[in-house]
C-alpha cells in the first residue's frame, strides 16, 4: 500500500503486498484521506550512516586484530611441533641405521667364517652324539646353529632395534634331497604367501613341505628370538621372495613392506642382505651377483616396540602423538606406528631414511591434546568489539527516540486505512475466489508435473509426487460441499471405468505420509491377493471414501497405527465361518515381550475387534448374494480401517454419520473439520452397493468398515494403459529379499509391498532365523543369494532393529558367513527418525538407505533402484524428443495458465508451439493451407468448444480434399498436400468425461489430460510422428514468424 504524506490510499492499489480490486470499474473508487505528518529526515539519514561507519570500521578492526594475534600463535605451535617431530625421526633414523651396519658386518662374518672356510670356523668344540646315534653331519648342523644362536644373543645389544637374525642358505631343487638329509629335516613352506599372522601356540613341523622350484632359501640359522622359522622357505613368502630378490642383485640392504610378524602379530619389517661367496666389484653385473650369492642374512625389526623403546627415552613423550608409516605407494600409506587420533588441528611430517632407496617412509606428529583456543586474541578482540557496539548503542538508542513517537503515529495510521480497505475488499474476494481457485490450482499441478520430469531422486520424486496428489485432494475438498448437495438431490452419478485398486490406495497414503511420521504412527495397506489387479468402477468415488476414514483416523491417532485392509467378502465370510477369525491379519492376540506385554496387531498395540464393525452386514450374513456374484463377474470388497486412536464416546456414536455433526462440540476445536466427510461417504458407499459400520472404544481405538461392488476388469483398455505409470516390476523380477521383523502382521505388509515388484521374499521373525536365511550357501535349482535385507526400525522394540547389523558382522569377522557371494543391501524400515538414528543406522552398517514409512510401491521401487545401482529410468523422454522435435503444434486453451503448462510440456521436447484462446481462432488457423502438424484442444471454451470447433476443421479438411481430389483445385495451391488431415487431440483435466467414443465422434484423433504425462503424451504422438524426420514430408518446418499476444515463448 503506498501512503503519501496527506494520508490518501486509493482502492485498486497494493495493500500489504496483495491487490485490492473493483471488478465493476464503473463504480466509484472508495478514497480514504488520513493526515500523516512527513519527516524530511535528512539530519536522521547522515546520523545513521555514520553509525553504521563506525560499527562497520569496529567490527573490521576486532576481526583483524583476533586474525593477527590468532596467526601469531598458530606460527609458534607450528615451529615447536616441528621441532619436536624432527627430533624423533632424527634419532630413530640415527638408530635404525647402526642397527643396519651391524646386520651388515654379520653378513660379512657368514660370508667370512662360514662359507669362506672349510670346514666352517662357525662351528666350534662340536659335542659328541655317537652315544645317542646321531649322524656326524647332522650333529655338526646342529652345533653350527647353536654356534650361530649363542653369537647373535650375546652381541644383540649392538643391534638393539632387532628383534631377531636369522640365515637362509641358497639351494637349488637338484641339491634338495642331499640338503635335506644333510640337516635332517624337509624345508617347510611359510604358512601363508602374505605372512599373515599365526596363533601364539606355532609349530613348524605343522607345515607343509614346500613346493617345487627352481631355487629354495630354507633358514639354517638363527637367533633364539626367531628359532621357530628354521626350516622354513623363505623363497615361498611373497614379501620375503620379493626381498631376496632384490637384496642379490642390488647388493644392498633392503627392507620390505610392513606385515604382521610371525607369533608377537605386531607389524614389522625385515631386512636382508646377500651373502656371497666371493668379494665383487662395485662395477659388478647383476647376472654376476646372483651367481655369487651364497645366501641370505635377514633382520626382522618389531616397529611398534623400537619405537617405543626411542620415545622412552624422551622426556616431552607424552605431548605429542607420533605416528610412522611406510608411503611407498602414496595413494595408500600403511601405519606401522601409532594410534588412529582425531585430528587435532596441527600436523607435522618429517621423512625417515632407513637405507632402502626404494622404500620410503615418514613420520607423522600431532599434538596429544587439542591447541587451546587463542584466549589471548579472543579476549583482547572482544573488548574492543565491546566497546564499539556500547557506543553504537547510545548513538543508536539517541536517534531512535527521536522518531518514536512519529513513526507510532504513522503506524497507527496505516492499519486504519488497510482496515478499511480489508473490509471493502472482502466482499470482492468471497464473490470471486470459489471460481478463479481451480485456474491457479491446474498451474500448480501443470508445473508439478513438469518438475517431476526432471531429474529429482527418490525422496524429492515422493515429495513432488506428494504435493500433486496434494493439490489434486485440494480441488476434491472444494467439491464436498457439492457432491452432499448432488447427493441429497440425488444427481450424483457413478462412472464405470478401469482401474488399479493397489495404486488407488499408495496415491491415497502417499497423501498422509508426511503427517504420520510427524506423529511416528504407522501407517500401512495390505490388500489380499485374491483381490484382482484390474476393476470396474468409480475410482474417483472410492478412494474419497477411503482417504475420508483415514483423514480421520490420522487427525484423532497420536501412538499406534493406522491399518487399511482390503479383502473379498467371500475370503472373509469363508475365513470367518470356519475359525472366526479376519484373514491374513490375526487379532489383538496379546504376547509376552519380556517384561512388557504386546499384541499381534500392526504397532502391537491394543485394537478393537473389528469382526464387530462388519458383523451385521447382510452381505457377510447372506449366501445367496455371494453365490450369484461370481457367475456376474460382480467383485465385492470389504475395506477395514483400523485405528489406536482415541475412540468415539458411546453417547455420540448413533449420531457419527450425521452431516456437520462431530462428536462433541470440543472435537471441532481441538482437531478441526467440518464433520461432514463421514456423511458423504456413507451416502458413496450406498452408491456403490454397500453396507458402513464401525466400532469404536474410547481409549482404544476404532475400526471402520464397508463393502463396495466392482466389476472384474479382464484387461486395461489401450486408452487406458495410456494414463497409468509402469510398476517396473521388470527391474526386480527374481531379485531375492530378506524381511526381519518380529511382529507377523507388519512383516505381512512389507512383503506385501515387495511381492507386487516382483521379488521373492521371506520372513524372519528373529535374529537367528534372518541370519541362517541371509548366510546359506545359494543352490541353483532352489535357494538364491539374498539381494537385500528390510529390517524394521522397530522389529523386536523400540530402536531394536538398528542393532540387527551387529551379529552379522561378528559372522563375517568369524568366517562363518558365504564370503564367495555378494553382502546383501541392508535397508531400515522407519515411520521416523532423527539425525542421532541416521548416524548410528550408517555406523552399525545401513549404509545403503532408509526407506520411510509408510510403504509405497512406487518409493521402495525408487529407493531399491539407486541402491542396486540400477539408476534412475527415464522411458520415453529420448523417444519423445525424437517424435516432437521441430514440431509445430497449436495449442488451444481459454486458460491462459493451462497454455502456458501445455506449451511448456511440449517444447520440453523440442516442439514449435504457437498458442490460441478460443475455438474460432483454432478455426482460422487450421484453414488449409497450413504448417501445423498437430493440435492440442481444449474441450471446453466459451462460444466455441473444443468439440465443435473440431467438427469444423473436419469439415473444411472435408471440402478441400474433395476440391483436390476433383480437380477444382490444383495440389500446388495447398502446399503438394494432396489429403488434408491434421491430428487433434483433446486436452481436459477430467480424462473419464472425455472418453474415446466422444473424440471419435467429434472427429478427434485422440486425448490427453491436463496436465501431461509423458507416457499418455508419447502414446498419443507416437501414432502420428516417425521417430525420425521423414524427408518427403512437406514443408511445414519452415520457421514462423512470431505475431500476436497469443504466441507463447
Amino acid at each position: 500500500m503506498a501512503v503519501n504524506c496527506r494520508g490518501m490510499v486509493k482502492q485498486g492499489t497494493s495493500i500489504n503486498g496483495k491487490m485490492v480490486f473493483n471488478p465493476k470499474q464503473q463504480q466509484p473508487q472508495l478514497q480514504v484521506q488520513v493526515p500523516v505528518p512527513c519527516t524530511k529526515g535528512g539530519g536522521g539519514k547522515w546520523r545513521r550512516k555514520l553509525l553504521v561507519l563506525w560499527l562497520v570500521k569496529g567490527l573490521l578492526f576486532s576481526a583483524w586484530l583476533f586474525l593477527h594475534m590468532k596467526s601469531n600463535i598458530h606460527s609458534r605451535n607450528e615451529e615447536t611441533l616441528a621441532s619436536m617431530c624432527d627430533e624423533r625421526a632424527r634419532m630413530l633414523q640415527d638408530q635404525f641405521n647402526v642397527s643396519m651396519n651391524h646386520v651388515h658386518a654379520l653378513a660379512i662374518l657368514v660370508s667370512t667364517f662360514h662359507h669362506g672356510k672349510n670346514p666352517s670356523a662357525i662351528d666350534q668344540e662340536v659335542q659328541t652324539f655317537e652315544s645317542l646315534g646321531v649322524n656326524s653331519n647332522y650333529q655338526k648342523k646342529l652345533e653350527e646353529k647353536k654356534t650361530f644362536a649363542e653369537y647373535t644373543a650375546r652381541t644383540a645389544f649392538e643391534r638393539p632395534l632387532t628383534s631377531g637374525v636369522a640365515y637362509a642358505l641358497k639351494v637349488l631343487h637338484s641339491e634338495r634331497e642331499e640338503f635335506e638329509k644333510q640337516h635332517g629335516w624337509t624345508i617347510k613352506k611359510m604358512e601363508t604367501q602374505d605372512q599373515s599372522p599365526v596363533q601364539d601356540e606355532y609349530f613348524p613341523e605343522m607345515l607343509q613341505p614346500s613346493p617345487v622350484q627352481d631355487e629354495y632359501a630354507p633358514v639354517i640359522f638363527s637367533q633364539d628370538t626367531v628359532s621357530h622359522i628354521v626350516s622354513i622357505d623363505m623363497m615361498s613368502g611373497k614379501e620375503d621372495r620379493e626381498n631376496i630378490l632384490r637384496a642379490r642383485t642390488s647388493a644392498k640392504g633392503v627392507l620390505t613392506s610392513p606385515f604382521k610378524l610371525l607369533k608377537s602379530n605386531h607389524l614389522g619389517v625385515v631386512l636382508t642382505f646377500a651373502v656371497y661367496n666371493k668379494d665383487l666389484p662395485s662395477t659388478a653385473t647383476p647376472e654376476e651377483r646372483i651367481q655369487a650369492t651364497q645366501g641370505y642374512l635377514g633382520a626382522s625389526f618389531d616397529v611398534p616396540s623400537l619405537v617405543d623403546k626411542l620415545l622412552q627415552q624422551l622426556a616431552s613423550k607424552q605431548t605429542i602423538v607420533v605416528n610412522v608409516y611406510d608411503t611407498t605407494n602414496a595413494s595408500a600409506p600403511i601405519n606401522m606406528y601409532g594410534p588412529n587420533v582425531t585430528d587435532t588441528g596441527l600436523f607435522h611430517f618429517s621423512n625417515l631414511d632407513f637405507g632402502d632407496p626404494f622404500r620410503k617412509h615418514e613420520m607423522h606428529c600431532r599434538f596429544k591434546q587439542k591447541v587451546p583456543l587463542p584466549w589471548s586474541a579472543i579476549t583482547t578482540s572482544l573488548g574492543v568489539l565491546v566497546i564499539v557496539l556500547l557506543v553504537g548503542h547510545i548513538f543508536h538508542a539517541a536517534i531512535n527516540r527521536i522518531a518514536k513517537v512519529e513513526n507510532d503515529y504513522r503506524k497507527m495510521m496505516e492499519l486504519k486505512v488497510r482496515a478499511e480497505a480489508a473490509d471493502v475488499a472482502k466482499s470482492q474476494f468471497l464473490a470471486t475466489v470459489s471460481h478463479e481457485i481451480r485456474t491457479p490450482m491446474n498451474g500448480v499441478l501443470g508445473m508439478l508435473q513438469m518438475l517431476m520430469d526432471t531429474n529429482l531422486d527418490a525422496t524429492q520424486q515422493d515429495y513432488a509426487v506428494t504435493a500433486q496428489e496434494s493439490g489434486k485432494a485440494l480441488i476434491a475438498l472444494i467439491n464436498e460441499v457439492l457432491d452432499q448437495a448432488k447427493i441429497e438431490s440425488g444427481k450424483l452419478e457413478l462412472e464405470n471405468v478401469p482401474f488399479d485398486l493397489r495404486s488407488v490406495l499408495d496415491m491415497v497414503v502417499s497423501l498422509f505420509s508426511e503427517k504420520s511420521q510427524d506423529k511416528g504412527i504407522e501407517l500401512a495397506v495390505y490388500i489380499s491377493d485374491r483381490v484382482p489387479e484390474i476393476l470396474i468402477g468409480d475410482s474417483g468415488r472410492f478412494s474419497q471414501i477411503i482417504t475420508n476414514l483415514v483423514g480421520n483416523s490420522i487427525k484423532f491417532t497420536e501412538v499406534g497405527h493406522i491399518f487399511v485392509s482390503v479383502h473379498l467378502v467371500e475370503e472373509v465370510k469363508c475365513s470367518r465361518d470356519s475359525n472366526g477369525e479376519d484373514p491374513k491379519e490375526p487379532l489383538e492376540t496379546p504376547i509376552k515381550n519380556g517384561m512388557k506385554e504386546t499384541y499381534n496387531t500392526l504397532s502391537g498395540t491394543c485394537v478393537v475387534n473389528r469382526l464387530k464393525s462388519f458383523e451385521n452386514f447382510k452381505l457377510l450374513n447372506g449366501g445367496s448374494n455371494l453365490q450369484s456374484t461370481e457367475a456376474s463377474n460382480t467383485i465385492n470388497l470389504l475395506v477395514t480401517v483400523e485405528d489406536t486412536g482415541v475412540g468415539i464416546p458411546e453417547d455420540a456414536q448413533s449420531r457419527i454419520f450425521m452431516p456437520f455433526v462431530q462428536a462433541d462440540s470440543s472435537t471441532s476445536r481441538t482437531y478441526g473439520g467440518t464433520g461432514i466427510g463421514l456423511s458423504i461417504s456413507k451416502r458413496l458407499v450406498g452408491l456403490m452397493g454397500g453396507e458402513i459400520g464401525f466400532v469404536s472404544e474410547p481409549g482404544i481405538g476404532s475400526t471402520f468398515a464397508f463393502t463396495a461392488s466392482f466389476t472384474r476388469g479382464q484387461s486395461i483398455p489401450p486408452e487406458m494403459k495410456r494414463h497409468q505409470s509402469d510398476p517396473m516390476t521388470t527391474d526386480f523380477r527374481g531379485r531375492h529379499g530378506v524381511v526381519v521383523d518380529g511382529r507377523n502382521v507388519r512383516a505381512e505388509v512389507t512383503k506385501y509391498h515387495l511381492q507386487r515388484l516382483g521379488i521373492q521374499v521371506e520372513v524372519a521373525t528373529d535374529v537367528n532365523t534372518a541370519l541362517s536365511y541371509i548366510c546359506r550357501p545359494p543352490n541353483s535349482s532352489s535357494t538364491k543369494p539374498v539381494d537385500m535385507v528390510l529390517v524394521d526400525k522397530e522389529a523386536w522394540g523400540p530402536g531394536s532393529g538398528l542393532a540387527f547389523p551387529r551379529p552379522l558382522k561378528e559372522l563375517k569377522q568369524n568366517g562363518r558367513s558365504n564370503s564367495t557371494i555378494a553382502p546383501p543391501k541392508m535397508f531400515l524400515l522407519a515411520n521416523s527418525m532423527t539425525n542421532p538414528e541416521l548416524e548410528q543406522a550408517k555406523s552399525v552398517g545401513y549404509v545403503d538407505t532408509v526407506i520411510m514409512k509408510p510403504l509405497r510401491v512406487s518409493m521402495i521401487a525408487a529407493c531399491l533402484q539407486e541402491a542396486l545401482g540400477m539408476g534412475k529410468k527415464t522411458k520415453k523422454g529420448h523417444e519423445l524428443q525424437s517424435l516432437l522435435c521441430d514440431k509445430r503444434i497449436l495449442v488451444v486453451d481459454d486458460n491462459a495458465v493451462n497454455r502456458k503448462v501445455a506449451a511448456g510440456a511440449l517444447k520440453k521436447y523440442g516442439a514449435i508451439v504457437e498458442c490460441k484462446d478460443s475455438g474460432k481462432a483454432a478455426l482460422s488457423m487450421l484453414h488449409p493451407p497450413h504448417e501445423f502438424d498437430a493440435c492440442f484442444m481444449d474441450v471446453q471454451m466459451p462460444e466455441m468448444d473444443g468439440f465443435d470447433a473440431t467438427r469444423q476443421i473436419r469439415l473444411v479438411e472435408e471440402q478441400v480434399n474433395e476440391r483436390i481430389k476433383s480437380g477444382e483445385v490444383s495440389v500446388e495451391v495447398y502446399r503438394g498436400v494432396a489429403h488434408w488431415h491434421v491430428p487433434i487431440l483433446a486436452m481436459t483435466a477430467d480424462v473419464i468425461q472425455a472418453t474415446h467414443e466422444q473424440c471419435v465422434r467429434c472427429g478427434m484423433d485422440d486425448y490427453v489430460s491436463k496436465p501431461f504425462e509423458q507416457e499418455q503424451l508419447y502414446s498419443a504422438v507416437a501414432q502420428f510422428f516417425d521417430p525420425k524426420p521423414n524427408p518427403k514430408q512437406r514443408s511445414n518446418h519452415k520457421s514462423l514468424t512470431d505475431t500476436g499476444d497469443n504466441h507463447v515463448s
